[in-house]
């Protein structure tokens, strides 16, 4: 008689541990059509909780009347997770279980260059590169929407499904629309060494795969559920993204119960990112080389304002990081581009521990190797560089008309990150003289 009611009240626990996980991956894949109630959406300093949740209405019926149904159901991919008695994610402790680590960044910050310390750590690392551009493309062609509120709720979504290995949610962004989890398109694949290997990476000519970065033509067609079953196996994940431009946003990532994240943030002088940006996307910024040419710039224009307004969400989002507030504390770290060139070693080892990540010895020869390269970097997305000449060399590229505008716009930030101002031409060029203050951020 013990017996058999040990068995029924075995079956009894198992069927209410089925049902809480089926809740977990049900908030997870679902999040993206179900935020009609106003606190779930993240809060944004200058806008009001309905008109955000509202405006993620208003993406999602345009996403849904211009992507095709799935075929097949979503794969649950958390089935294999272990969940214990109290429902959550049987995830290791914090000490010595997965770790996940967000970079944070803007665009031309050498976000690429400092992504792969962690890319290159090894076999129990899984590392995406801007899975968010997906997201960004396709909503960029829905004019009525692309400056929606609802953006940072939804590249925060999509990120929490991520780091939980779920790409369900990125499937919907992805153009033209995966078939049976299967697409060739996923965004700058080759850059996660993840992605290219075996079995998520099928050579084509295996004679020509290469051991630490592949091509697009060299493997099949992406799998997204092999590669969540990849993604599952890592010790650790982590996640390259420029388009998270409000820290605030993060905390329902940060406070989720079943990840461990660890947000690093990484910024540049201003200056420099201009130069970068004018060379890397010369279209875009052809505004800004006219100005350079003509030597004068008009402090009331649109591409004035837009720099001036990226300058202060960055700021913005340091200063809140920096105050510690209860949810970010342990978690948040920020890291000036300019130090990790010059101390390449050193800022890696202090972002891994950070992070709670062993450093590799992998990781270490990649960095010997890609910071003292005498060789000339190839591609606007080269991670080869001779790190500390790089760091500088934009003093040399830039019309002191240039620099007075964006010391204007963006003095708050430099002040707050340790950027000196130049007042002539002569101090620009002078690489000898430091444009950077000795700053610890902490």
């Amino acid at each position: 008689m013990r017996t058999k009611y040990a068995v029924i009240f075995i079956c009894v626990v198992a069927l209410v541990i089925i049902e809480k996980e089926s809740n977990i991956l049900s908030r997870v894949s679902d999040k993206l059509i179900q935020r009609q109630i106003p606190q779930q959406t993240p809060k944004t300093p200058q806008n009001d909780n309905n008109t955000a949740s509202k405006d993620y209405m208003d993406v999602l019926k345009v996403l849904l009347g211009q992507q095709p149904a799935s075929k097949n159901n979503q794969t649950n991919i958390l089935e294999k997770n272990k969940v214990d008695e109290t429902g959550d994610i049987n995830v290791k402790s914090s000490s010595g279980g997965r770790k996940h680590v967000l970079l944070m960044a803007s665009t031309r910050t050498g976000s690429s260059f400092v992504g792969e310390f962690f890319n290159q750590h090894g076999e129990t690392m899984f590392y995406l590169f801007e899975p968010l551009w997906h997201v960004e493309r396709l909503l960029a062609t829905a004019a009525e929407v692309n400056n929606s509120t609802a953006l940072p709720g939804i590249y925060g979504d999509i990120l929490q499904a991520l780091f939980l290995c779920d790409f369900s949610p990125l499937e919907k962004f992805i153009s033209p629309s995966p078939q049976n989890h299967v697409t060739p398109n996923l965004f700058r694949r080759e850059s996660s060494l993840a992605l290219c290997e075996e079995p998520v990476c099928t050579p084509v000519l295996k004679d020509v795969f290469e051991r630490y970065h592949c091509k697009i033509r060299q493997c099949g067609p992406l799998n997204l559920t092999l590669a969540s079953e990849s993604c599952l196996s890592k010790q650790h994940h982590a996640i390259k993204a420029v388009r998270v431009r409000q820290l605030d946003t993060l905390q329902p990532l940060v406070e989720d119960p079943h990840l461990n994240v660890a947000v690093i943030q990484l910024v540049r002088d201003p200056r420099a990112i201009l130069v970068s940006r004018m060379v890397a996307f010369p279209s875009k910024y052809q505004t800004w080389k006219t100005w350079a040419q003509d030597g004068q710039v008009p402090e009331n224009d649109e591409e004035v304002k837009r720099l001036k307004g990226n300058c202060d969400q960055v700021r913005i989002s340091a200063e809140l990081g920096l105050s510690k507030p209860q949810w970010l504390k342990g978690r948040y770290m920020l890291v000036r581009y300019e130090d990790i060139a010059r101390y390449p070693m050193q800022k890696a080892e202090e972002m891994y521990k950070f992070a709670g990540i062993p450093f590799s010895s992998r990781a270490r020869e990649w960095i010997l190797r890609n910071t003292q390269t005498t060789e000339e970097a190839s591609g606007i997305y080269s991670t080869q560089k001779n790190s500390s000449e790089q760091a500088e060399k934009w003093r040399t590229s830039i019309p002191f008309t240039l620099v007075q505008v964006v010391q204007k716009v963006c003095g708050p930030a430099m002040k707050l990150f340790g950027y000196r101002f130049v007042d002539d031409e002569k101090t620009l060029s002078n690489r000898s003289i430091s444009l950077l203050e000795d700053k610890q951020f902490s």
